[in-house]
């Protein structure tokens, strides 16, 4: 606990006065003592609000310049200078070396007992030790039960909120899984890998100095030997020891989450399933099972469904094994359903194909070649079957054994992609394009490429024309004579579009 120097010129009944080193009123009071040596600095720790009415103080300018740089060497907040006893006044020489090494020179009043400065500092700073002890009482309890109802990406804001500190929690490979407020700076997310590395093989409990004045403090989180992350706080100001307290609480209940009986995560993961396959089976309003989904939801209450398609159950199940444990290693719960071949797994709206491949990382290869990964847009948790549809047509557009693909790049080629739509449009190309391709055969003409270069400009006679490097009138002739052998009209912009798809899916 500490207070600056310029919250005790604040304070009026004390009428005190600075005379010198403006510049130094940001040092912080720890504690106030009294002396009169000529060179107390030998016993200074730092921090103290030296008092003194002068009665040691050196006759000669050059000593007493002496004086004051070893008091500012030594550390303390300021000195304060009682005048109408000894001296009538500051000394003039006093108050130069002073301001020469910013160390804040106040001048004490005859009718101002040195005790009242005292008593004042000291009181305060008991204060804020109460309120310290109170502030950590009161977190304790909401970081306790942040960790019961939301896991550890709710332990980590209260922390983080509670140290007014950015807070991350890190897997063993040093990769962020929780980090409140998000957008951490890159290169202070290096300089925490390295404390990790320099630690490496030895519990990490550390506190360093970063680059940019931040103080960032890492611990180690584990039971015995097995070590499941590292949880970090990176502070503008140095974290306090009731501070540090409250790290190593919320240590402790990432420590017991991590550590869940694997029974118990089981059993979780159970109530999971089957409160996602509510949601999907009913359209009843059940709220206590969209409650539960909606643990799986971000900060924005946002989630995405993926679809992992496997060629057989078994597969299946030895897939979503490898996915609990991925989620244990996270410290998430798993909210997952599998149905035969199929499994539905719900992400955090925020996630992304990086964090879905990671959770991957523990299938074996010659299963990977036979699944296939789509994953939806961010969908609200009452849109769940929504998300789990965009997921699943998705995932049969994916290739077995190929990456994840989302729903959002499949715009332009969805219907192309879907085997279902693909069978349809491979049926008009059939029907419409093989009297085009069997009169382009006989006749050496170019309809084929015609057409296409005319749909794909937009019916733009101009752009089709130079595309193909013929005249205008050239290409209308084109267009008539397609018209009359299919018995159409390109005025019509279902026609387009039906021919235009047409076109791409016989050329894929």
């Amino acid at each position: 606990m500490n207070l600056p120097v310029r919250w005790l010129l604040s304070q009026p009944e004390l009428a005190l006065e600075l005379r010198a080193g403006a510049a130094g009123l940001g040092r912080e009071i720890t504690f106030v003592s009294t002396t009169e040596l000529s060179d107390p600095s030998q016993w200074l720790t730092g921090g103290e609000l030296i008092l003194t009415t002068g009665i040691g103080l050196p006759e000669a300018s050059g000593d007493r310049r002496r004086y004051v740089r070893e008091l500012s060497e030594s550390g303390i907040a300021a000195l304060g200078f009682g005048t109408g006893l000894s001296h009538a006044a500051v000394p003039e020489d006093l108050i130069s070396a002073a301001e020469e090494f910013a160390l804040p020179l106040l001048e004490v009043p005859l009718p101002t007992p040195f005790a009242a400065v005292a008593k004042k500092v000291m009181g305060r700073l008991a204060e804020q030790e109460y309120e310290a002890v109170l502030r950590a009482s009161r977190a304790q309890p909401r970081m306790t039960r942040a960790a019961i109802q939301g896991g550890a990406g709710a332990t980590i804001r209260e922390l983080a909120v509670a140290c007014s500190a950015t807070v991350l929690l890190l897997d063993t490979g040093g990769r962020v899984i929780e980090a409140h407020p998000d957008g951490v700076d890159p290169a202070v997310l290096t300089e925490i890998t390295g404390l990790i590395a320099a630690g490496s093989g030895s519990a990490v409990s550390s506190a360093a100095l970063g680059r940019g004045g931040a103080t960032i403090a890492v611990q180690t989180i584990g039971i015995g030997a097995v070590v499941h992350g590292h949880l970090a706080a990176v502070s503008p100001t140095a974290l306090s020891h009731l501070d540090q307290v409250l790290l190593g609480h919320a240590n402790s209940l990432l420590a017991l989450d991590f550590e869940k009986p694997r029974r118990l995560r089981a059993a979780q993961n159970r109530l999971n399933s089957e409160a996602l396959g509510l949601l999907l089976s009913t359209e009843l309003d059940l709220g206590p099972a969209r409650g539960q989904v909606g643990q799986a939801a971000d900060d924005r209450g946002l989630l995405r469904a993926m679809v992992v398609l496997c060629e057989t159950g078994d597969l299946a199940e030895r897939v979503e094994s490898v996915v609990d444990e991925r989620c244990g290693g996270a410290a998430r719960q798993l909210f997952a359903r599998r149905d035969g071949a199929r499994l539905t797994v719900l992400l955090r709206g925020g996630d992304d194909i990086g964090f879905a491949l990671r959770l991957f990382e523990g299938v074996r290869s010659p299963d990977r070649k036979g699944m296939r990964v789509g994953l939806s847009a961010a969908h609200r948790v009452e849109e769940l079957a929504a998300a789990v549809e965009q997921a699943r047509l998705t995932a049969s557009a994916a290739e077995f054994g190929g990456r994840p693909i989302e729903f959002a790049t499949l715009a332009g080629s969805a219907l192309l992609t879907f085997p279902d739509s693909r069978r349809v449009l491979d049926a008009v190309a059939d029907t419409l394009l093989t009297p085009l391709a069997d009169h382009d055969a006989r006749q050496g003409t170019e309809l084929l490429t015609s057409l296409r270069a005319y749909l794909e400009a937009n019916g733009h006679w101009e752009s089709a024309a130079a595309t193909l490097g013929v005249h205008r009138h050239t290409l209308r002739s084109r267009i008539a004579r397609i018209e009359t052998i299919l018995g159409c009209d390109m005025d019509v912009a279902r026609v387009r579009a039906e021919l235009l798809l047409a076109i791409i899916s016989r050329g894929r």
